[in-house]
């Protein structure tokens, strides 16, 4: 594995913008971008398009693609993967795959982040579950790998924010 190898992992709630300030940050750093929706389990894909909220057990195969294509990706430079990662046991449980993941945490008021999902349109993610998510959430913690930023600033300000932490610290941890 190369030891520049980039990964990142956009984390947050549905509607905080993880796949638009992950494909950014991607191009940033010219690395693959993946939206961790895609890796679901077509199990749960069933479970949240009914608006029944993921279990722990639904969500750990799934957390655990996602921490293999992170490292599937380490040799040819890293890549930017959105996923939810709500607690800290999922994003252990990445780190358990790939320890110098760097997580990023966008995050905002409920109020904001609602009005934003009812704006669009998402295949199996329906507004009733951000509630739970909001729930379920444990934000990032200060001896956590990564940066939480405000969705109140654009996602061009988030990805230059993200960027000038990983060429501070990121790359020097790997």
């Amino acid at each position: 594995m190369t030891q520049d190898a980039t990964t990142v992992v956009v984390m947050g709630v549905q509607g905080i913008g993880k796949s638009t300030i992950g494909r950014l940050l991607a191009q940033r750093l010219g690395v693959p971008f993946v939206d961790g929706d895609g890796l679901h389990p077509e199990r749960n894909v069933e479970s949240m398009a009914a608006g029944i909220p993921l279990t722990d057990a639904d969500r750990e195969p799934w957390l655990h693609i996602v921490g293999e294509t992170l490292v599937a990706h380490k040799p040819d430079g890293g890549v930017v993967v959105a996923c939810s990662a709500l607690r800290r046991a999922y994003r252990d449980l990445i780190r358990s795959h790939d320890p110098d993941v760097y997580f990023v945490e966008p995050w905002g008021p409920i109020e904001l982040v609602a009005e934003r999902v009812g704006a669009r349109t998402h295949e199996y993610m329906p507004a009733a579950l951000l509630q739970s998510q909001y729930d379920t959430l444990e934000p990032l913690g200060e001896d956590e790998h990564g940066v939480r930023m405000s969705v109140i600033e654009s996602p061009e300000a988030i990805v230059d924010g993200v960027a000038a932490d990983l060429a501070g610290v990121g790359r020097s941890r790997a």
